[in-house]
């Protein structure tokens, strides 16, 4: 370790590391900002049941409000300045269940303090534990940039994955929600008492889209229209068949059609549509069981054919050519 401080390199590697060590301190400290104390708080009103109590209220809200402001400052480094690119940010979000007001800062903070960590490790590793492994250039620039970049796009490809899994299973559930809501609309239920209904039935099996449902019976009940839920609903969910389920239903109530007889008869294609795609997987199997059928048959097939006419004229040969000498 002596050798560390004794050469330039490793002097400078020291000194980057102890102003990242600042700049980490100086950011908690900023992001922590002043809070109020909350026993001067109470000791104001114990003393001035009035004007003491208001006026700590509004010493709360100056701090809260600064905190805020420490956390716009961070914010605007964070996310997206462009509105409609801050406005798709947000929708991916929601898409992979992620439903919160800050969910878009804190995905961007994780990835930035990802890399920022995995350049420190990185730089630990070429010039303070292992520097005699890294003598070529490329290499140690190599080390140095991939984990910063496995860092940074990991929780994107994270995203993603939530994303597409999500998806799947609100595609998976559709068809036997669409069941269940034509049976509780038969029963006598109406649309939303039937959203609800179903959205508390299939959340044991099929959360993602029981939490969708909720949230479309929650905005209903909290006074929103019910077409606007629904669209909202279709632009969070991003799926051909739930478009077509909202566009049904909107129709239906626009022109005042049976909406018993819409959800029949798309609960029927929904179902049939079900049916093609695992025909389709189905369909789909033996091409993908081709090439592990050639990798793991073939060869040993090949080997128990061939290798003993191989050893039999290789023997042959071997006694040709000694009985020649």
């Amino acid at each position: 370790m002596l050798d560390i401080f004794n050469s330039p390199m490793g002097m400078i590697t020291v000194a980057a590391l102890g102003a990242v060590l600042l700049l980490c301190i100086a950011l908690i400290t900023l992001a922590r900002g002043e809070r109020p104390d909350p026993m001067a708080k109470f000791s104001q009103e114990t003393k001035e049941r009035g004007a003491a109590s208001r006026a700590a209220q509004n010493t709360l809200r100056r701090g809260t409000g600064r905190e805020i402001k420490a956390l716009n400052n961070f914010g605007r480094f964070l996310e997206p300045e462009n509105e409609k690119e801050l406005s798709a940010a947000r929708q991916r979000m929601i898409q992979a269940g992620y439903h919160g007001k800050h969910a878009v800062r804190d995905f961007a903070a994780l990835q930035f303090i990802l890399a920022f960590m995995a350049l420190i490790v990185s730089l630990l590793v070429v010039f303070v534990i292992m520097p005699e492994h890294f003598d070529n250039p490329a290499l140690m620039a190599a080390v140095l940039v991939l984990p910063m970049l496995i860092g940074y796009f990991a929780p994107r490809r994270w995203i993603e994955k939530r994303v597409a899994e999500r998806q799947d299973e609100i595609l998976s559930g559709f068809p036997d929600a669409l069941d269940m809501m034509l049976i509780c609309v038969e029963a006598g239920q109406s649309l939303d008492q039937s959203i609800q209904r179903v959205a508390r039935e299939i959340a044991p099996a099929y959360p993602a889209l029981s939490e969708e449902f909720t949230t479309v019976g929650e905005q209903v009940k909290a006074g929103r229209e019910r077409g606007e839920v629904l669209k909202d609903m279709a632009k969070r969910c991003n799926i051909s068949d739930i478009t077509s389920f909202v566009t049904v239903m909107v129709q239906a109530s626009t022109y005042g059609t049976s909406i018993t007889d819409a959800l029949r008869v798309f609960a029927s294609e929904m179902r049939d549509k079900r049916i093609m795609r695992a025909e389709e997987k189905a369909n789909m199997l033996p091409t993908k069981m081709t090439l592990g059928t050639m990798m793991f048959t073939v060869p040993p097939l090949l080997i128990i054919l061939i290798a003993p006419s191989v050893v039999g004229i290789m023997t042959d040969l071997n006694g040709g050519i000694i009985g020649g000498m």
